[in-house]
């Protein structure tokens, strides 16, 4: 399961450097420039090509009522805490082989760090 690989990024000695701060604002425009093709981040809004990440921050992986998940995303019992969405923002395809979200990733911690803000502002 994909959990298996995400705790193998620090079961072998790889340990990541701590995120930047996050900054909301410029998370907001990364947002907009790399997710809004395929996702929403309006409360109750719209599953789009992917789906809707109002909450996304503490929820378990494929969990949005309405979206058809990929089976890899659907079972692998991941929790998306910023921790885990810094390394799966950087590379999806790596961190959860079988994904169906077609994004390169973001190579920038501080880009990941100011997106994962965003994110984390898109709660009740």
């Amino acid at each position: 399961p994909v959990s298996v690989l995400y705790w193998g990024y620090f079961s072998m000695g790889k340990e990541r450097a701590a995120l930047p701060a996050g900054d909301v604002a410029k998370g907001e425009k990364l947002f907009k420039a790399r997710a809004a093709q395929c996702h929403t981040g309006n409360k109750g809004g719209p599953n789009g090509v992917g789906p809707n990440l109002y909450g996304l921050v503490g929820r378990k992986s494929g969990t949005i009522e309405g979206f058809s998940y990929s089976k890899a995303n659907s079972e692998s019992g991941v929790v998306w805490t910023p921790e885990v969405l810094d390394v799966y923002l950087e590379n999806p395809k790596k961190f959860m082989p079988g994904t169906k979200m077609a994004f390169a990733g973001l190579k920038k911690a501080q880009d990941r760090a100011d997106i994962i803000a965003y994110l984390e502002s898109l709660s009740d």
